[in-house]
């Protein structure tokens, strides 16, 4: 994609910035793998419907938040396989494991902490809740 598109569709955040990161912490797994040969193949408009699609996803859980739902009330479990599934349908299918672990990410690195709770304070740890609810109960398809 070109760099005015990229900046187009996540502003001023540059996944390219991350590139050697990823690659040393994730570059030798399956899912790493599966999701460079996916995502090197997507344009600006599937970038796009990524980023539409997963911000639904987090306005979602900001609502569940501010209601008040625990994170393994039956709505927000189904909001919590809504998610997996975004990212088996663009990225990767991950085990319960590795989708616990990306819930421990989005506490335990503050940069995700950070991004993830610009929608909304104690989102990440909310997610992660959810998302550990989800992998113990072993759902995936």
């Amino acid at each position: 994609m070109e760099a005015d598109d990229l900046f187009e569709v996540f502003g001023d955040f540059d996944p390219r910035d991350y590139d050697d990161e990823v690659q040393r912490r994730w570059g030798g797994t399956d899912a790493y793998v599966e999701s460079a040969r996916r995502t090197a193949t997507y344009g600006k408009a599937d970038w796009q419907a990524i980023k539409a699609e997963s911000d639904e996803i987090t306005a979602a859980f900001v609502a569940a938040l501010d209601q008040g739902l625990a994170p393994d009330d039956p709505a927000v479990q189904a909001l919590v396989d809504r998610h997996w599934h975004h990212l088996a349908r663009w990225f990767y299918t991950p085990t319960p494991e590795m989708y616990a672990g990306l819930g421990d990410l989005y506490v335990n690195d503050p940069r995700f902490t950070k991004n993830i709770d610009k929608a909304r304070e104690g989102l990440a740890a909310y997610q992660r809740a959810a998302m550990r609810s989800y992998a113990q109960a072993g759902r995936r398809d």
